[in-house]
């Protein structure tokens, strides 16, 4: 029976395959609704079950879909829409043109560690927020890594593997992929965060190696019983990422670093120059994260966690400036603001600036970095898309200078905004956007504006990151309008 060209749900016109595995075929669909893409998940409860049991198990789908549903983060492929079709579960999601870093793997082979780097943090910081949210993925591999055409990174089926798990557990006794399990998993152990830890760490191994810790054979329970023992090899190729996958990779759930901690390192060590990681201390590193902060907080709708303030870190402003120290009193008050600057740095004070003003915050991307033009159009929309009906979903596609300054009253401005629409093409020139809108306010005036947006790369994730508002215009009921014609940063975050 041809698939292609069914309707599911009432809703969702199926296209072409993209993608199969045990627990259903993927496909390429369009919301007839919406008029979108979407990708289509038929799941399969297994045929060996009996009536019961698949019912159990259609039910546990279902609910863990709707869990998974609720985590909104940009690493994270966005679930749609979970309903019940004619032949099962159906779950609708983000359709990500990409391609699974298993399918590269095969493609290229191992890939350098700065690389493997930019990847683990991405897809740490989807998982840090899934364990903040109460979520377990239970089946980090390199097949669940999308990587796409665009440049994003995003991780796929979050808590589906647990609910088609558990029902087959009696027939298969297997929970996840045997070479991408955490000891205590494969030993019967109900996977924790710690095991998501442990998977990702196999992952990031088998990107440097080319294979798995215990090898990629194909004896299943060979791999079981590899993977039970424990005892990961040490990896030969990793260079800068040893020190954190033997962490990741300790068989103790207990002696692991958190999801949070491991996104932080990551994304430091994706940043860096290659020439400073080809000096990198290794046990430096290794030692930097063991004595940092507790794990930073990671909100169920928040952006990749960011790196802790370590001991030692901070680069010395004066270092950086030396023709500060000039003789006369003007020389040294601009000494003494340098010094001040840096002894808050270090002191961990993190007070957010007010509301409008311009703050300098390290961004996690290196400065000489050049995002793609579609990529800044196709993310500036994005974000527009999303005003303002959802102005907390917009927030997690700004940059920590932008956010700096509250949510609260960020969400405030949009709530009294309506029928936002972007007035034709974004423009990208250099990492800025210029992008025009208009919108109506609560007391029915007509507002045209145009802005330009600067934009960071943060886990390999553009954020809006500055909002300067170079031209506005108020229509009134009776059709007479002023503009501003200035320029300046803008008070509310993005637009």
């Amino acid at each position: 029976m041809r698939e292609d060209g069914r309707l599911v749900a009432g809703r969702y016109r199926l296209q072409f395959p993209v993608g199969e595995g045990g627990m259903g075929v993927v496909w390429r669909a369009i919301d007839e609704r919406l008029g979108r893409e979407v990708a289509v998940k038929l799941l399969r409860v297994p045929a060996v079950l009996g009536a019961r049991q698949a019912e159990q198990g259609r039910q546990r789908m279902l609910r863990e879909a709707r869990i998974a549903a609720r985590l909104q983060h940009p690493n994270a492929v966005g679930i749609y829409d979970v309903t019940d079709g004619a032949s099962g579960p159906v779950l609708v999601m983000e359709y990500v043109p990409s391609r699974s870093l298993a399918e590269v793997l095969a493609e290229r082979g191992a890939l350098p560690p700065q690389e493997v780097a930019g990847i683990g943090a991405a897809a740490a910081a989807a998982l840090a927020a899934a364990h903040a949210a109460g979520i377990v993925h239970r089946d980090v591999k390199p097949g669940n890594v999308l990587l796409g055409h665009d440049g994003a990174i995003k991780i796929t089926d979050f808590g589906i593997s647990h609910a088609a798990g558990d029902v087959t557990l009696t027939s298969t006794g297997l929970l996840g992929t045997p070479a991408y399990l955490a000891p205590e998993v494969a030993r019967g152990a109900a996977p924790g965060p710690a095991a998501d830890v442990y998977s990702l760490g196999t992952t990031l191994y088998a990107a440097v190696e080319g294979a798995p810790p215990f090898g990629a054979g194909d004896n299943p329970i060979a791999q079981l019983h590899r993977a039970a023992a424990g005892g990961a090899p040490r990896s030969r190729h990793a260079g800068p990422l040893t020190p954190l996958l033997e962490q990741m990779l300790r068989d103790d759930p207990a002696g692991r670093p958190s999801m949070g901690h491991v996104a932080a390192d990551l994304a430091e060590l994706a940043d860096r120059p290659a020439s400073a990681l080809a000096q990198a201390d290794t046990t430096a590193i290794a030692a930097a994260w063991r004595h940092g902060a507790g794990a930073p907080p990671t909100r169920m709708d928040g952006q990749p966690v960011l790196a802790p303030q370590r001991a030692g870190r901070p680069v010395s402003l004066l270092r950086r400036h030396p023709g500060y120290l000039i003789a006369g009193l003007a020389g040294c008050l601009l000494l003494g603001a340098l010094l001040s600057a840096l002894l808050t740095t270090r002191s961990g004070n993190t007070s957010a600036a007010p509301p409008g003003s311009t703050t300098r915050v390290p961004s996690a991307s290196h400065p000489s970095t050049v995002i793609a033009p579609a990529l800044l159009r196709q993310t500036v929309t994005g974000y527009y898309a999303q005003l303002p009906d959802h102005p907390d979903r917009a927030w997690t596609r700004l940059g920590p200078a932008l956010q700096s300054q509250g949510q609260d009253s960020y969400e405030q401005f949009w709530h009294a905004v309506k029928d936002l629409q972007v007035v034709g093409q974004p423009q990208a020139r250099g990492n800025a956007v210029t992008v025009a809108i208009t919108y109506r306010t609560e007391d029915h005036r007509r507002v045209q504006e145009t802005h330009q947006l600067g934009m960071i790369l943060r886990n390999g994730v553009p954020l809006i990151n500055a909002d300067h508002l170079l031209s506005a215009q108020t229509s009134s009921n009776n059709g007479h309008g002023h503009g501003n014609g200035g320029g300046g940063d803008g008070d509310n975050g993005g637009g």
